[in-house]
This record gives structure tokens, C-alpha cells and sequence, in this order.
């Protein structure tokens, strides 16, 4: 399958996987670093504002919170602007760019406040590349019929790297050479901590995304053509009654990635629920990627053949259940199949839904169209975590997973009723759920 996809987008998909591997690699390492001493709290941790104590934890979030914050409001902005100018490329370079400046930072800071910098620095460099990137992933299809697949490769190797990411980060951070309790690695007779060798990975990763794109990616002619045009993202239908269905499609992935991240924060409870390992958890976290990982690119290309919607709303269908379910089930193997089940859900509304946005970008142009979707995933893995963290105080441990299928629900109700098929298919096969 992947041998049938266009050169470029391949070129896109790997330093798209190179750079969501240095990204997750600081999910994993900021927070250690932060909490290993070698940057400074002083002033700040313990500080009460409006009778909120500061703790560490809270500080650590921050820094992990404003990434998504800065990268998910920045995209909007810079898919228009790549449209205006007819631009891609500079556009995912200079994010690159900055990118790697925040990643190779870290090893020389000593404050906190530099720490929050370096951090929303990234993000900043994130809005720029992302919505870029899936426009010319969009822009490189040749036709409507291999605009599913191409999405398909890519958030199959983007999640590839962002899925192993922290894995690999948990093996440098502790590996190395053991010297008074401080891990340390000999590089050519240089002694380099876990923590600079995880940061040195991260700039790595921006560098051969970087090389990548210079080398073998252009713009195409017709990222010029919507230079200059008036781009805009719309809330109401153009075309007719109802909302703007590439909004609704925002909607429905903004609470489809919520539903995905709201596992994160609970894994003291899962795990005490569950009575199982650390290792078993973070198999669990994972199964979501991994259904996505095998079956990003045949769903995608089906979608090419068979039509987008039917897939949404089936996947949208599947995600209620599962999501449900992660609430109420007693057994680490019933959460894991409930994760994968999950998973499948995913794969089958999301490389559907930024191919139907695709399909509708035409004048509107990709980037701008397009940076809803990554914007609303961005910011849902983003709300998750806190949502969950609030809903387990609340309600206890299921009603973090009964509000995400509630939102599962209105998802599938929004897509059902304002969101129509994109492609003439002339000869469809037996239908799916909503047809």
C-alpha cells in the first residue's frame, strides 16, 4: 500500500514521524527534569495565588499544557497565512526552526520561567509547521480518490513516532553509565546526562525533518492559486442551512481526541482498580495508537473508494461503547481490548475526516481548512487530561469515561445530520451505519 504513495508524501510522513518523536520524547523528560532539581522552583512552588497553591505537579502541567495551548490557537493563524502567500514550505521550516531552538535550550537553563519559554516556544514552532504539512499532504493528491490514502501514510508514520517516542525517552533517560547516581553516557570520551542525551534526540528529530523538506519538497502550483484570496473558516453552512460541516468535523475530532486523552491522568486508579503494573498501563495508553498505526492507511484508502461519512459515522458509532466501557470494566485484559476497540474508532474517523475536509478546502484553501481539524485534535489532547483530573474528583472513576461517550454521542448526532458525502461513489458496497 505505502509503495503506491506519492514520493512526497512519504518524504512529509517520515519527518513528520521525526519530528513527533523529539516532541513526545519532552512529554515523557520535562516533567523528570523539571522535578530532578536542576531547575530551579524557588519562589514559585508553594506560592498562593487567589488562595491556589502552586505545587509542583500544577508547575509541571503548565509546561506541558501550554505547548498544546500555544501550537492548537497558533494553527488557525498560520493555515491562513500559508494559504495568503501560497507558501508552505517556508512555513514548515521556520517551524522547524523553532522547533529545535526550544529543544536545544534546555540543557542551559536554570529557571522555571526559562523552562515556560523554551516550552511555548515549541508550541509556537508546532503552529507553524503542522497545518502546512497536512496542507501539502492535502495539496500532493492528485484526485479526490487518493486523498484518504495519502492521510492515511502519514498519520500512520506521525503516530509511529509520537507512540514510541516516550518509550525510547524512558530508555536514554535511565540508561547510560551510572556514576554516583546521576545517569550519564560516554559520547567519544564526553560524559553526557540522560536528560541531555533525551534533548539531543528532540533536536535531532527537528534537524532531519528540517533536511527532508528542504531537500525534496516544494510547493505546488496550486498553493499559489489561493494566494491573496479571502480565507476564512466558517461557523454556518455556505451552501445551505444547517453548520459549516469542515466545523462540525472540528467538533467531532476535538471530542474524539478529549475521549483519547482522558486515560492519561488516571493511572494511579486504573492501575489500583485494575490491580496491575505500570508496564500493563502504559500498554493500555498505548493500544489507541497501535490500532491506529495498522489501520490508519487501509481505512484511509478505503475511504477513497467507498466514501468518507459512512466511516466517521461508524467509527463515531464504535467510540461511544468504548469509551463507556473504560469506566466500568474490572480486568486489565478488558481494558486493553476496550483501549483497541477505542483505537479502531479513531483510525476510522480521523484520516476519513481530514480527507472529507479535503474535498470541501477548494477556494476556501487547505491550510485554512485543514488547521481546524489539527487545531481541535491539538486542543482536545490538550483539555483531556485536565477535564479527567476534575471529572474523577467529582464523579469518580467512571464519570470521567460517561462524559467522554456523552460526547462521543453528540459528536456522532452532529456529524449525522449536518456533515454530507464528498465523492460520487457510483457503485458502493453494502452500506455502513448511516448511509
Amino acid at each position: 500500500m505505502v509503495l503506491k504513495t506519492d514520493s512526497r508524501v512519504l518524504t512529509l510522513a517520515f519527518a513528520r514521524m521525526a519530528d513527533a518523536l523529539g516532541n513526545s520524547f519532552l512529554i515523557i523528560v520535562l516533567p523528570l527534569y523539571i522535578a530532578s532539581g536542576q531547575i530551579s522552583l524557588s519562589g514559585i512552588a508553594g506560592a498562593e495565588i487567589l488562595g491556589f497553591v502552586l505545587r509542583e505537579e500544577t508547575l509541571i502541567g503548565l509546561v506541558l499544557s501550554l505547548f498544546g495551548l500555544l501550537n492548537s490557537f497558533g494553527q488557525p493563524i498560520t493555515g491562513q497565512l500559508s494559504d495568503r502567500t501560497g507558501r508552505r514550505r517556508v512555513f514548515v521550516l521556520t517551524g522547524l526552526v523553532i522547533f529545535g531552538i526550544g529543544s536545544a535550550a534546555y540543557p542551559f537553563l536554570s529557571s522555571y520561567w526559562s523552562v515556560l519559554v523554551a516550552r511555548g516556544l515549541q508550541g509556537i514552532g508546532a503552529a507553524f509547521t503542522i497545518p502546512a504539512t497536512v496542507a501539502l499532504v492535502n495539496d500532493y493528491a492528485a484526485s479526490d480518490t487518493e486523498r484518504g490514502g495519502n492521510f492515511g501514510v502519514f498519520n500512520t508514520f506521525r503516530l509511529i513516532g509520537f507512540g514510541f517516542g516516550p518509550i525510547i525517552a524512558g530508555i536514554v533517560v535511565t540508561g547510560g553509565l551510572a556514576a554516583e547516581g546521576v545517569i550519564t553516557y560516554d559520547i567519544f570520551g564526553r560524559a553526557l546526562s540522560g536528560f541531555d542525551a533525551a534533548f539531543a534526540v528532540a533536536v535531532a528529530g527537528a534537524v532531519i525533518s528540517f533536511l527532508l523538506v528542504a531537500w525534496l519538497i516544494h510547493d505546488p502550483p496550486e498553493a499559489a492559486d489561493n494566494a491573496g484570496k479571502n480565507l476564512s473558516v466558517a461557523i454556518r453552512n455556505r451552501d445551505g442551512p444547517g453548520l459549516d460541516p469542515v466545523f462540525v468535523l472540528g467538533v467531532a475530532t476535538f471530542f474524539m481526541a478529549t475521549t483519547i486523552a482522558l486515560f492519561a491522568t488516571l493511572e494511579g486508579p486504573v492501575r489500583a482498580r485494575l490491580n496491575e503494573s505500570t508496564f500493563l498501563f502504559s500498554v493500555q495508553f498505548a493500544a489507541v495508537v497501535i490500532a491506529n498505526v495498522l489501520l490508519q492507511v487501509p481505512i484511509g484508502r478505503a475511504s477513497d473508494r467507498y466514501g468518507r461519512r459512512r466511516f466517521i459515522v461508524a467509527g463515531l458509532v464504535v467510540l461511544i461503547p468504548s469509551v463507556l466501557a473504560q469506566g466500568f470494566v474490572t480486568s486489565p485484559w478488558t481494558m486493553l481490548a476496550a483501549r483497541f476497540v477505542q483505537g479502531i474508532a479513531v483510525a476510522l474517523v480521523f484520516a476519513p475526516s481530514l480527507a472529507l475536509a479535503g474535498d470541501l478546502a477548494g477556494d476556501r484553501g487547505s491550510g485554512t481548512t485543514l488547521s481546524v481539524l489539527t487545531m481541535a485534535f491539538g486542543l482536545g489532547v490538550a483539555v483531556g487530561p485536565l477535564a479527567s483530573g476534575l471529572l474523577f474528583n467529582l464523579g469518580g472513576f467512571a464519570a470521567p469515561f460517561v462524559f467522554g461517550s456523552a460526547m462521543a454521542v453528540l459528536g456522532l448526532a452532529l456529524v449525522y445530520t449536518q456533515v454530507e458525502e464528498t465523492l460520487d461513489i457510483e457503485d458502493p458496497v453494502v452500506p455502513f451505519v448511516g448511509d
